[in-house]
């Protein structure tokens, strides 16, 4: 069953642990628990709970102690961009864009990279 984009949402504590996933996958279900104390400062217990979690998500799987992705970090980084776009700017790019730059100024190539981006995605019409 294709999984809907509210259930595609991570909180912060989930989605910094997935990028532990994502990185390091297929990973033994003991090293996850290594990593997660080394770099989130979490217990062992925490690191198997957020794991069962996840699993009964349907974000990863859990078999014979590795754990594997079965949702890409590209999939969940789409979904919170657009709900981070839609929340703080009602869905304007064009407003993101503009608060985010703000003063900054950007390089010619940067500029460049960003018109070829537009020209790839733009709607044909």
């Amino acid at each position: 069953m294709e999984m809907q984009m509210e259930d595609l949402r991570l909180c912060d504590s989930e989605y910094r642990f997935m990028t532990l996933v994502w990185e390091h996958a297929p990973v033994g279900s003991g090293k996850l628990v290594e990593l997660a104390k080394e770099q989130l400062g979490w217990k062992k217990s925490t690191t198997y709970t957020v794991i069962k979690k996840l699993c009964e998500r349907g974000f990863i799987q859990n078999e014979q102690a590795v754990v594997s992705v079965l949702v890409p970090m590209e999939r969940c980084q789409a979904v919170e961009s657009d709900y981070f776009l839609e929340r703080t700017f009602g869905g304007s790019l064009p407003a993101f864009l503009a608060s985010f730059l703000g003063t900054k100024k950007i390089k010619a190539a940067e500029a460049e990279e960003l018109k070829r981006m537009i020209d790839e995605f733009k709607e044909n019409g």
